[in-house]
């Protein structure tokens, strides 16, 4: 176990930084009234796969930040690259026929991180906009193709590929489309492989290919000759950890060649060794035209993202594409490609990827499905270092707590409040995605705090009446 941390002391109570955030800061992806009026925890310092909040409480961070710090809390090697590019060069952009050092090497260092046939990255500056690069960047390889009219994404209900217009556009949660008028013209959504959810009846690969073959189905609905490219994540984030069956990917990935559509793998959150693999496609066996990545890039200590471009698709737009009339003020900023490299070394050196693949992770993994014994677990499923656990009030049926999502909630908030670990709630499925530098004896702590939750979730809902 880590020692504890030490903390700089807090100028304010934490009071005091909750009553200044209430009157100042609009949160992402909050009720503003509700969190004002309950407080926002604060949190001051944090170490390896361990937070510190206002409180002085030490709580497991098993969400990697927001699957973002890979190599864990603290490296000084990271704030070091950091510090060290700042004061050579703190910023210049890679607009105007220019570029810096930072910029060709990290972008050196990721191409031969890469799948072998993607040898050109766009910097971007987070996975949102790395999805929208994509989105134009694939269109114009069309009209470069004399294709004008292929111009439609397909992407997937329930599906998250970032929160900008385009990006919550291309995916699939229909709150942002409820809330925001969206999706924009050009996107459609076809079924996503959520085997529990919604395939409980049918054999895993069947429903698999069932699936897949919403694809073939919705390109012959909209025109072979309209439809431009297929956006999908590995594993689906967000929307739950929904881990495919193995027939999947592979009947995907035979439509999209048949029927020449471009694949879009969006590695932002399986990047960097989440799998147990460099890149979710390598577990799946996907070979992509574009992969969008962020997060484990930098490992979140500063923002950053990119588009892998396939050699196929970017030999075509240079030399047939002209001037690509899109980019970001900060695109290949130094700091962050300090940041990026410096992480990425570590990843490397410390063969993170493969204690994933073969020590930590399968030992997780085992731990992790023992959770499925519990009355409230419907299913405990794990690919290398992201998880997943369906909350149900029937473990026979599948059947759901009434007011989807209250019961999720309620499990994450007594996680990190009482048992001061940190697991997300979608819906009531509970989502984990711990620093890829957990230890063994982490692990066991984890699964030990998520039992317990568990058991503190079967009491209050029993005082409540939900379980009877």
């Amino acid at each position: 176990m880590n020692a504890p941390m030490t903390a700089a002391p807090n100028l304010r109570t934490t009071a005091e930084y909750q009553a200044m955030d209430a009157a100042h800061h609009w949160h992402p992806f909050m009720d503003t009234k509700d969190l004002n009026a309950k407080g926002a925890r604060v949190i001051t310092g944090a170490k390896g796969c361990w937070l510190t909040d206002s409180e002085g409480n030490r709580i497991l961070d098993g969400m990697a930040g927001l699957w973002c710090m890979n190599v864990g809390y603290g490296r000084d090697e990271v704030v070091d690259a950091v510090a060290r590019q700042m004061r050579q060069l703190p910023y210049y952009n890679t607009f105007f026929q220019c570029t810096h050092p930072a910029a060709a090497e990290f972008a050196e260092m990721l191409c031969k991180a890469a799948p072998a046939h993607m040898n050109r990255v766009f910097f971007t500056n987070s996975g949102s906009e790395s999805n929208d690069t994509v989105f134009r960047m694939a269109r114009v390889y069309w009209d470069c193709m004399g294709k004008p009219t292929k111009k439609i994404f397909i992407g997937r209900k329930n599906g998250y590929h970032g929160s900008t217009v385009c990006g919550a556009s291309l995916g699939g949660m229909a709150g942002m489309h409820r809330q925001s008028g969206l999706p924009i013209a050009g996107v459609h959504h076809i079924g996503q492989p959520y085997w529990f959810a919604e395939g409980r009846d049918m054999d895993p690969a069947e429903f698999g290919r069932m699936r897949a073959r919403e694809l073939e189905a919705a390109i012959d609905w909209l025109g072979e000759d309209n439809v431009c490219a297929f956006i999908a994540e590995p594993i689906q984030g967000a929307g739950g950890v929904i881990i495919p069956p193995d027939s999947y990917w592979p009947e995907i990935g035979r439509i999209c060649r048949e029927r020449n559509i471009l694949l879009v793998a969006d590695e932002v959150i399986c990047g960097f060794g989440r799998t147990g693999n460099m890149w979710g496609s390598e577990t799946f066996g996907i070979t992509p035209d574009f992969m969008p990545i962020a997060k484990g890039m930098t490992s979140g200590y500063v923002p950053m993202g990119g588009v892998f471009i396939a050699d196929r698709v970017g030999d075509v737009l240079i030399e047939k594409g002209g001037e690509f009339i899109h980019g970001y003020t900060y695109s290949g900023h130094p700091a962050a490609c300090a940041a990026g490299m410096a992480s990425l070394r570590i990843i490397q050196e410390e063969k993170l990827v493969e204690r994933v693949r073969d020590d930590t992770g399968p030992y997780m993994q085992k731990l992790w499905g023992t959770l499925a014994d519990h009355p409230l677990v419907g299913e405990a499923r794990m690919k290398g270092l992201v998880g997943a656990m369906e909350l149900v009030k029937d473990k026979a049926t599948g059947k759901r707590f009434p007011n989807e999502g209250k019961t999720g909630t309620m499990c994450r908030d007594i996680s990190i409040g009482k048992n001061h670990l940190v697991m997300r709630a979608t819906r009531d499925t509970m989502i984990v995605s711990p620093p890829l530098t957990i230890t063994r004896e982490e692990c066991d702590t984890f699964v030990e705090r998520a039992r317990k939750t568990l058991d503190d979730l079967a009491d209050a809902l029993t005082r409540q009446g939900a379980l009877r």
